[in-house]
């Protein structure tokens, strides 16, 4: 996954802080929806700088693809998994309202992953990023 990111400063020889724009599934256009009050904030990272660039450059970053998937199933497709099978799973026992519980209780169930895996993603330092040119 490719991003355009700008050098904040530099870190040591080999790695720099860059400040990446939040990305979202929304197409920003606001005039349509004006709904999510997104206000374009930047995520700060670490990426290593084989290239030399220096701070207020604007650089095309580089993360892996592979990583990226694996976040978005965790973070989205196991609760909505476990949402799907504590509702169905319940069906032939008990209540529907009983079932709505189960199955909320499940979809949180499926957060502690996420977050359990955000917590350790911090301690490390965050994703890793590559500056593969300038932009």
């Amino acid at each position: 996954m490719t991003q355009v990111a700008t050098i904040e400063k530099l870190l040591d020889a080999d790695h720099a802080e860059i400040a990446v724009a939040r990305q979202s599934a929304c197409a920003h256009d606001c005039a349509e929806c004006a709904g999510c009050g997104s206000t374009g904030a930047s995520v700060y990272a670490r990426a290593s700088n084989p290239i030399g660039a220096q701070p207020g450059q604007k650089v095309v970053v580089e993360s892996s693809t592979k990583n990226m998937m694996g976040i978005i199933l965790l973070v989205y497709m196991v609760p909505v998994v476990l949402f799907f099978l504590g509702y169905f799973l319940t069906m032939p026992f008990f209540s529907t309202t009983i079932q709505y519980v189960v199955a909320v209780v499940a979809f949180g169930l499926g957060l502690i992953p996420a977050v359990v895996y955000d917590r350790r993603l911090r301690r490390r330092g965050g994703m890793d990023f590559t500056i593969v040119r300038l932009f």
